[in-house]
Order: structure tokens, then sequence, then C-alpha cells
């Protein structure tokens, strides 16, 4: 019996090792082109510098002036004093005017609906007046600025209020000649 026995468990020995015994998979050779890739880093183009295109008006056009100094002044009821405001905006008016010394100048002098006819005529002749010296003050050639009252007869605003009679009494710089665009 002990001799079946160890046949036994030399067959079981056999047959797991048989059992544990894997055959090596066939070596298929691939025949698939290699492709192969270039890793040097392609030239770059020059970087073009970027153009910042100037936004906002050309620079001594009528809407340069308009836009970046201002073109109008206000007064007050029955008055032709400039106040702080009026002085920072002629102050303005008087740099872009030296910066293009060949632009001529109408200063008109508004007035509000009330008073008579007459009145606000020699009002306006005082307030286009009155930014016409402040501008001479300044430096501007008297020759350039050419001044004009148009009393209460070319209102801004339309409407009998006070908010419209505020916007009537101006002095008005208008661009008559001299501009680049």
């Amino acid at each position: 019996m002990q001799t079946t026995l160890k046949l036994t468990a030399a067959a079981a020995v056999l047959l797991s090792l048989g059992a544990c015994a894997s055959k090596p998979a066939p070596v298929v050779e691939d025949t698939t082109p290699v492709e192969v890739v270039d890793t040097t880093p392609a030239p770059t183009a020059p970087v073009a510098e970027e153009v910042v295109q100037p936004t906002g008006p050309m620079a001594g056009s009528l809407d340069d002036f308009r836009v970046n100094v201002g073109e109008r002044v206000y007064y007050d009821l029955n008055n032709y004093r400039l106040d702080a405001d009026d002085q920072e905006i002629l102050k303005r008016q008087a740099a872009w005017l030296s910066s293009y010394p060949s632009v001529r100048i109408l200063v008109a002098g508004n007035c509000d609906e009330r008073g008579t006819r007459e009145y606000n005529l020699a009002l306006g002749e005082r307030r286009a007046a009155t930014v016409k010296d402040y501008l001479v003050s300044l430096g501007v050639d008297p020759s350039r600025i050419d001044t004009i009252s148009y009393g209460k007869e070319r209102p801004i605003a339309a409407g009998s209020d006070e908010q419209s009679w505020a916007l009537n009494r101006n002095g008005f710089t208008q661009i008559v000649s001299g501009t680049t665009s």
C-alpha cells in the first residue's frame, strides 16, 4: 500500500506540475510602420508688436475739442462772472488752443428766455467778452477770438423751467477754422 501511495503521490505531483506549466505565447513581429516624431521645437515666427489704435476723437479735431476740452461755460442768472469750474474749462481751452495755433474761435454769449431782447443781447455780449478776456489772460492771441451775442435767440434747451434756463445761460466756444479734421 505504501508503494501505491507513493505512486499516487508522484502522479499527483506530475499532474499538478503539468497543470501549472504554460506554453509561452508565440512571438508575432509587428510590421506596422513606426512614425518618428521630431521633438525639436519649430522655429517661431517673430511676434509683431501690437499696434494700439487710438480710441476717441483725433487730436486737434472739432470732436477732440468738444469731448476732451469742453466748449461751454455756464452762468448764474443775470451774471457774467466765471466760477472755478468755468475757469478750469477755459484753462483747458487755452492749453488746447496753444497746441493748435492755427485754430480760430467764435465765443457766443447766450441767455435764457427771461428778460427783454435788448437786455439779453447786452448780457450775452458781456458773457462772451468775459470768456475772451479770460482766454487772452491765459495767453491766447486775441486776434484768434471773435465774439458775438445771441441773447435769448439760440437756446440749447427747450422749456420754461429752471433746468432749461440754467443750460441756456452759457458762453459757447465754437471752432471756426484750423482744426485737423
